[in-house]
């Protein structure tokens, strides 16, 4: 384990080392913004929708006391949302479908021996190929924690006033209610972590794969494994650094 990580951290230096022009990379991150943001876009809003929306009946279930007000239900589904549900359990759909497919996709590469053709040619296969993932996973999944926290949301109001649970009015005062603006930050500043973790793991697995076609399959779960046992890890740390006392 000491070894795989330390060619990992070896991998990543060698993402800044002889690399190709700007236009060049610029164009290949534009193809893998699309590929990695708008690929995404449906799965993460139709996951996120229905946590929202279980996140907010179960929430409601759990109110057995006359005493709390209905609003606290969004409030809590709000906090949940926000905190974990956006940005950490989308990060393992994301591994699973984005990493699967940047680990699959550098493994075939590898196995065709496309990549050895790169290096032939005098081109750093590393950061021709992985950079612009890592760089397009850091643009794009912000922007997909932030619909999935809007898509939370938007499935909790529909599952709470339709069944009625709450009203419309109190699920709007229960999202105003005791906002605290840093925990968008914290879910930003997580997002960008877990974005990072899952492209260059998915990357690092994929670019060393060895052997046949079975091989790409053993790369992408071991990819998909790893990325979501060092989200976990990486979830647990920053908690702990950002939001302990």
């Amino acid at each position: 384990m000491i070894t795989e990580i330390g060619k990992y951290f070896i991998f990543l230096g060698h993402l800044f080392t002889n690399r190709e022009s700007f236009r060049t990379y610029y164009n290949l991150i534009l193809e893998e913004c699309v590929a990695i943001g708008v690929g995404s876009l449906f799965l993460v809003a139709l996951v996120s929708t229905f946590m929202g929306a279980v996140t907010t009946v179960q929430t409601a279930f759990n109110m057995v006391s006359d005493f709390i007000p209905d609003y606290v239900i969004s409030q809590v589904a709000r906090e949940m949302i926000v905190l974990e549900l956006a940005p950490t359990i989308i990060a393992v759909i994301y591994a699973g479908k984005v990493g699967s497919s940047m680990a699959s996709g550098l493994g075939t590469m590898r196995i065709t021996e496309q990549i050895d053709a790169l290096e032939v040619m005098g081109i750093n296969s590393i950061s021709y190929l992985v950079l612009p993932k890592i760089i397009a996973s850091l643009l794009m999944y912000p922007l997909l924690v932030i619909l999935a926290g809007f898509c939370g949301m938007l499935g909790g109001y529909l599952a709470g006033t339709l069944t009625g649970l709450i009203t419309p009015a109190d699920y709007i005062l229960g999202l105003r209610s005791g906002y605290n603006e840093f925990t968008i930050t914290f879910a930003l500043i997580k997002s960008v972590v877990f974005a990072f973790l899952v492209s260059s793991i998915s990357s690092y697995n994929g670019y060393n794969t060895q052997g046949g076609a079975l091989e790409v399959g053993v790369s992408s779960t071991k990819a998909v494994t790893s990325s979501v046992i060092a989200v976990l890890i990486a979830d647990y740390l920053l908690a702990q650094l950002l939001l302990g006392k």
